[in-house]
């Protein structure tokens, strides 16, 4: 079996399973217990939340530890929107992960903010100039991803700070995809808040990390015995935690040579010369180096990617979220693909232990499996 859906999710690695393997056993304890068995945990979490911290250029005050990417972009955006209240407008484009985009939704349903929606080249590329543009005085938050989850496009994550730090608004950035595939730094990027989501690094399902700025208002979701700097109450998972920062500061060490994803893109073109790419030319400064998605006009995505499992090649037809529905692509949709070329996408996603055999076998794969899709459809 070949897997190139580690965009969807990674294999955890056994280095993060063996971190957490005590506090699921024997260091069992609440980290609020005073006793010694919650001590243990309470040292173990923020002994986590500093290599988080120190692997993603934060302070540990900075660290909040969620339940994935989801709730930590819900979190930064609907709790940044409503505890700074200077205006009740929003910047985002409709090529954002759906958790950003229906909090977005909300915030404009049932708090009256207004969003103005950035447009996107064919490419899933941003302009400057229409960030400038769409900002105002009472821009309250600026929300877009850094690395897109379907077609890889690299936002200019640091210029669209400046930009949104010059009308003084707050600038949120979804890192999901982007972790693992080079050092991640919230200085550097100098935005105000930051998500990331552990199984997409190599740690267990039901981990995330969000990153707020010291200073940064924000307004928690879950209320209750005011936990993770009373961003996020609730028991803390210390086991996935401990998890969660072993992955993370193995993740940028293990990841695939863009060459790779060069190799693919190539091949499938070369095998398949209908296929289009999606996103922008492979680039390191403009495209995520471990994802390559296609259009293959004629052909149903699904069933293209049922074809290549049959070979023993799992990939998707798009972002794992929306997988079961019979829609097509949101991302494909906002780059001006048509509905029917939407459906007939397949995303390739590599990773930690992809290798050049595996990509190599893969476009073989691919283009028979594009054969016996487009004859069936005769």
């Amino acid at each position: 079996m070949i897997y190139l859906d580690h965009a969807a999710t990674t294999p955890v690695l056994p280095a993060a399973l063996e971190a957490a393997w005590p506090f699921l056993t024997s260091d069992f304890g609440n980290p609020s217990s005073s006793h010694e068995l919650g001590q243990r945990a309470a040292s173990a979490l923020e002994d986590a939340r500093t290599r988080v911290a120190r692997t993603l250029g934060a302070r540990a005050s900075e660290v909040v530890f969620t339940s994935g990417g989801s709730e930590s972009n819900n979190t930064a955006i609907t709790g940044i929107a409503l505890a700074n209240p200077r205006g009740r407008h929003i910047v985002s484009a409709r090529t954002e992960h759906e958790s950003v985009l229906e909090s977005v939704a909300f915030l404009e349903r049932v708090h009256g903010f207004e969003v103005s929606w950035l447009p996107v080249s064919r490419t899933g590329e941003i302009d400057l100039g229409d960030v400038q543009s769409a900002l105002r005085d009472d821009t309250t938050l600026v929300t877009l991803m850094l690395a897109n989850n379907e077609i890889g496009a690299i936002h200019p994550i640091t210029e669209i700070a400046s930009l949104g730090h010059a009308v003084g608004a707050r600038v949120h950035t979804d890192a999901v995809q982007a972790a693992g595939w080079g050092g991640i730094s919230l200085r550097e990027l100098g935005v105000d808040a930051l998500t990331l989501s552990g199984h997409k690094f190599g740690a267990p399902k039901g981990v995330g990390i969000l990153l707020i700025t010291n200073g940064v208002a924000c307004e928690p979701l879950i209320h209750g015995g005011g936990q993770e700097h009373e961003l996020r109450s609730g028991t803390e998972n210390v086991a996935w935690a401990v998890a969660a920062a072993t992955a993370l500061e193995l993740a940028t060490s293990g990841a695939t040579a863009p060459e790779l994803a060069e190799l693919l893109i190539g091949g499938i073109r070369r095998e398949v010369p209908s296929a289009v790419l999606t996103g922008p030319e492979h680039s390191t400064a403009t495209r995520h180096a471990g994802i390559c998605s296609f259009i293959f006009p004629g052909v149903n995505g699904e069933t293209l990617l049922l074809e290549l499992e049959t070979r023993g090649v799992l990939v998707s037809s798009g972002a794992a979220c929306a997988a079961g529905l019979d829609e097509p692509s949101h991302v494909l949709l906002a780059c001006g693909f048509t509905e029917d070329e939407a459906r007939t996408a397949v995303r390739f996603s590599l990773g930690r232990g992809t290798t050049r055999d595996d990509i190599l076998t893969s476009i073989a794969a691919t283009a028979e499996a594009y054969q016996t899709v487009a004859q069936l459809g005769r």
